[in-house]
Parts: C-alpha cells; sequence; structure tokens
C-alpha cells in the first residue's frame, strides 16, 4: 500500500499511469474528501506529501492542485498544493493571468484551511509577485523543518529498536513524545510512513507492535482510521499483528468506526471501490438518522 519509510525527504514510487497522465486525479481527490479521508493518489494509493508539489517528473495537473488546496485534510498539504499554482500565475502575462485569479478567489472562499485561505489571498493582493510567493514558501517551509529533524532523530530510535539497543518501553516513551512533537506540523503522509514501516518491519517485536497500536487507538478517530486501514490491508504485515489490531477494534471501538475501518481496508486492498465505500457510509448514516427519528416518535 504505501511505501517504506525513508531518512530524507521523501520519494514516492514510480507512478507510470497516474499523475504524469492526470487521469481522474481531480475527481480522485473529490472522492478522497467526500469519505472524510487524506488524499492519496489513484494509482498507488499512498497519501500526498508536500514534497510532491516540488517533484517536477510527477507533473501533477493544476486541477487537482487546486483540489488538494482545497480539500485535503492536511493542512501542510493543502499550503504546499497552493505554491506551484502560484507560480505558474506569476510567469504569465496579465491576459492569462485572469482565469488564475478566479481559481485563486474559488480556493480562499472554498478551502478547508484558514492558512491557505491566508495564502490565496495574499498572493492575490500581491498582484502573484515572486517575492510574495517565495516569502509564504518560507513560511511553509519553517513549519516543516522542526518536525522532519524531529522525525530524523526518531528513525534512529527505530534503527536502536532493531538492533536489539533500546527496551520496548523506552521506545513507547519515544514514540508518543515523537507524536506529540510533530502533530500538525508533520504532513500525514510522512507520518503514515513511519507507521507502516514499525507495524510491517519483522524485526521489531510483536509485543511492541502491539503497544504501537494501543497508542494509536488513542489517536483522533479520523487519523486513527487511516492507519489502522493501512496496517490491515498492508501484505507485509504478520498475521499475529493483524488479529491483535481487529482484537483492539473490535473491543474498543463503536461499531460505526470498526465499519468505517473495515471499509476502507476493503478500498485499500482494492476489494470494493471508493464508489461504493461512499454508499455503504451514507445507508448507514440514513439508517442512523432514521432510528433516531423512530425512537423520538
Amino acid at each position: 500500500m504505501t511505501t517504506p519509510v525513508h531518512p530524507g525527504p521523501v520519494q514516492g514510487p514510480a507512478l507510470a499511469q497516474g499523475p504524469a497522465q492526470g487521469i481522474g486525479m481531480a475527481d480522485h481527490f473529490v472522492m478522497c474528501s467526500r469519505l472524510g479521508r487524506y488524499l492519496t493518489f489513484q494509482a498507488s494509493g499512498r497519501f500526498l506529501i508536500t514534497d510532491d508539489f516540488a517533484t517536477p517528473k510527477l507533473s501533477i495537473p493544476k486541477d487537482a492542485q487546486a483540489l488538494a488546496a482545497i480539500c485535503s485534510k492536511d493542512e501542510l498539504v493543502a499550503r504546499a498544493a497552493l505554491m506551484p499554482l502560484a507560480h505558474r500565475a506569476a510567469s504569465l502575462d496579465d491576459g492569462r493571468r485572469e482565469a488564475f485569479e478566479e481559481l485563486f478567489e474559488l480556493i480562499e472562499r472554498q478551502t478547508l484551511s484558514p492558512l491557505v485561505r491566508e495564502g490565496a489571498l495574499a498572493v492575490l493582493q500581491s498582484g502573484f509577485r515572486e517575492n510574495r510567493i517565495r516569502e509564504l514558501e518560507a513560511v511553509l517551509s519553517d513549519d516543516l523543518s522542526p518536525a522532519r529533524t524531529r522525525y530524523r532523530k526518531f528513525l534512529e530510535v527505530v534503527r536502536e529498536l532493531i538492533e536489539g539497543r533500546l527496551a520496548s518501553g523506552t521506545f513507547i516513551d519515544e514514540f508518543v513524545d515523537f507524536t506529540k512533537s510533530v502533530a500538525g506540523r508533520l504532513d500525514f503522509g510522512i507520518y503514515s510512513y513511519c507507521m507502516d514501516r514499525i507495524i510491517a518491519t519483522p524485526l521489531i517485536p510483536l509485543q511492541v507492535k502491539k503497544m504501537v497500536t494501543v497508542e494509536i487507538m488513542r489517536f483522533p478517530p479520523l487519523i486513527r482510521r487511516e492507519l489502522l486501514s493501512n496496517a490491515l490491508a498492508n501484505g507485509g504485515v504478520d498475521r499475529q499483528a493483524k488479529d491483535f489490531i481487529r482484537h483492539a477494534i473490535s473491543m474498543h471501538l463503536p461499531k460505526g468506526q470498526l465499519l468505517e475501518i473495515e471499509l476502507l481496508e476493503a478500498v485499500k486492498e482494492r476489494r470494493i471501490t471508493a464508489q461504493e465505500i461512499e454508499n455503504t457510509l451514507n445507508r448507514a448514516s440514513m439508517a442512523a438518522s432514521y432510528s433516531g427519528v423512530s425512537g423520538r416518535a
């Protein structure tokens, strides 16, 4: 599902049939948003990260960039998606820039992120001046740098655990501190790489994977749903670890949240489509609403 974590900026897998051709990517982002999901690449299923918008070989189409800026659950990714659009508009003459002005007005009105709204307004008010765009990029870079430094430090902790130089309890303390340190400042895609690597690596003891799962169970529902469904859909995760995750979610989560995890797992394994999962969730929501009305009658 997702690629292993790397100590430097994350480089995604080759996307021969995805972003380079732009086939349905904007529609895919819309579907992700409607399902309340973080954004992924349609071809590979991996999450978008901020670096993807600065990687020329990916050639993410401008309509998909705009939708990422509008509907990404990850604020850093949404802000990163805005930057290439601003640079492209800055390179055009006044007549051709008019369409981008309308696009930035749309992003400002509809984005989920207050910081993207502020950025779009700042770019519009500056008349797409390159120096203002670079200032916004610098702010984004400043937000990412401390978290990525902490992320690289945590990779060393993982290595010490694998090499048997760190106790399980100490590792979990480091994991909790790492999570708190990067919360809101490291794009979700990179964090998910790290979780995938911990859960899937055979050299990490099962007891540690269980302890990490217990910590993930305390995360907000949206983040927990993505991480646990990733683990369950990942072919590299062994049966014992998956059995523990299934037991944990069945024992401690409401049925509705359990259903969401199971449906997302099925989507990631391509057993059902995103449209089918949306239809299922809509039916469940309607049934819950009807039940509530009946109960008050």
